[in-house]
């Protein structure tokens, strides 16, 4: 079925196509009036349902996560490849990339089912329909807030007054809509955020929405635009709602291997089940391969490329040693180097060749070698937040003692202000941040928001952009135009009001 590739027909098309395959003919005789799929709980429950489904189609969660992690310094792919990820990864991007044009699909469609079950509640219905209008609400914030991250500049350059993309509400008329400023959408973000958190009363597992999900999210959102004050103040009310806590020791290091909605640290992910696992079109696979199952060797046991997965992207050389630097750092259970006989293997289809460090935070989820529930929001991001925000604010030790939080549930020494100097206290946050939320799409966002240039200085196809290619630096700068991606000239195509990044 020729996919649909423009926010016109994805408006129209609304939540009916998120209940029912939209591939399967439909009669006339029985056809379902939008309204009518629509009018009791029951149906709008379903709907909402399948509104989270969306989040797990590979458009947008496998192309979401190469668009926002692949551009980071935390990643080092290890051959070239025909897919639009390499784009990603070195910053080569094109307006037909697809990665870019399947996020920005997927996310208007979600948008637009959201939108339809929105439009159904009224404000003032019931607690469990109220519950329900808010989710969608948070849904629909979320995904603005990943499209404004990808396509937009950072807030911090030009104030948001850059331009961002389009905003649609439940009550939109215009099809085809231009882009609003970065500002309004991160407005619209905060409104929506403030919105659901009061209507949800409903304290759901973390693979749904509930009010701490939305204070999660806005402590993100305002630490983005350096609205310090209320970054501190959303992870503040996560933190102490008693919700969750952070994993301890060996519930840690296998974070990523259990039942999601059991890890006490996770604030919302997106749940894959055992019967969802996607293989080699997982995200974990390009990360990993394993020797088993064969019989013999057990799953989580490294092998040669295309045992279990692709196993083309590694943990960089410099990431690496970073984590290297406290030997007892349990987030060394997230790195799984490639070894035969105590040696480490090398990609050797570049020059220099790539170390081979598998990365398994997509990996092994109940068992399963290429089930994962990419986790969105957890708690140890609220204290991050936090520290990060004090640090800009002047609060050097509140800064540090949120960092400590963080290193020593890890395992590793706490830090004092003699130790990092009072002039590097966000530089030591920064730090914090890179070694706890590697490869989960964080570490670009958290540069060029600060100002801060992207430096590869190991080994990886990023090289295939120098002359000589064996030259492995890369510095990105915050104000490069690739620090976002083109918006997709199939909508520019389409929508004449588009404007496209330069």
């Amino acid at each position: 079925m020729k996919k649909i590739r423009y926010i016109k027909i994805l408006i129209t098309i609304g939540i009916i196509t998120t209940l029912f395959n939209a591939c399967k003919k439909v009669e006339p005789s029985t056809a379902i009036d939008e309204k009518v799929a629509l009018s009791n709980a029951a149906d709008i429950a379903t709907a909402t349902i399948g509104t989270y489904a969306v989040l797990r189609n590979p458009a947008y969660v496998r192309s979401g996560h190469f668009l926002m992690e692949y551009p980071g310094d935390n990643i080092a792919q290890g051959q070239p490849s025909s897919d639009d990820l390499s784009r990603c990864y070195r910053y080569t991007q094109i307006p037909t990339g697809g990665h870019a044009t399947n996020f920005w699909v997927q996310g208007y469609h979600l948008i637009a089912g959201a939108n339809k079950v929105i439009a159904a509640i009224p404000d003032n219905a019931s607690a469990d329909l109220k519950q329900l209008k808010g989710e969608n609400i948070y849904l629909r914030a979320m995904v603005e807030f990943n499209l404004v991250r990808i396509f937009g500049r950072p807030y911090t350059q030009g104030n948001g007054n850059n331009p961002g993309v389009p905003l649609l509400s439940e009550n939109s008329t215009d099809y085809f809509p231009a882009r609003s400023s970065v500002k309004d959408v991160y407005g619209a973000v905060i409104a929506d955020l403030l919105k659901a958190a009061d209507m949800m009363t409903v304290a759901k597992s973390d693979i749904f929405a509930s009010k701490e999900v939305a204070y999660a999210l806005l402590s993100r959102v305002y630490l983005y635009m350096n609205d310090n004050a209320n970054a501190i103040k959303y992870a503040d009310l996560v933190i102490n709602s008693g919700r969750y806590t952070l994993l301890q020791g060996g519930a840690y290091s296998g974070y990523f291997s259990g039942v999601p909605e059991d890890n006490t640290e996770t604030i919302f992910c997106i749940r894959y089940t055992k019967t969802q696992d996607e293989g080699f079109s997982a995200i974990g696979s390009m990360y990993y391969s394993g020797l088993g199952p064969d019989g013999t060797s057990p799953i989580t046991t490294p092998g040669g490329q295309g045992n279990t997965g692709w196993g083309e992207i590694y943990a960089s050389k410099t990431y690496v040693e970073d984590l290297d630097k406290n030997p007892a750092d349990l987030r060394h259970s997230f790195i799984a180097p490639y070894t035969i006989d105590g040696v480490l293997q090398m990609n050797k289809k570049l020059t220099p060749n790539t170390p081979m460090y598998y990365i398994t935070k997509y990996s092994f989820q109940e068992g399963i070698v290429t089930l994962s529930s990419p986790v969105y929001l957890r708690l140890a991001e609220m204290y991050l937040n936090k520290a990060e925000a004090n640090a800009k604010l002047g609060n050097s030790q509140l800064a540090l003692d949120d960092v400590n939080t963080i290193r020593t549930r890890a395992g590793i020494p706490t830090l004092t202000l003699s130790d990092v100097g009072a002039g590097n206290v966000l530089g030591a946050v920064l730090e914090e941040r890179r070694l706890e939320f590697a490869f989960e799409g964080q570490r670009s966002y958290d540069l060029f928001r600060n100002n801060l240039p992207l430096v590869r200085n190991y080994p990886g196809t990023h090289s295939l952009n120098n002359v000589p290619n064996t030259n492995i630096m890369q510095t990105v700068l915050p104000t490069d135009p690739r620090v976002i991606f083109y918006i997709p000239q199939s909508e520019i195509d389409i929508n004449p009001k588009l404007t496209q990044n330069p």
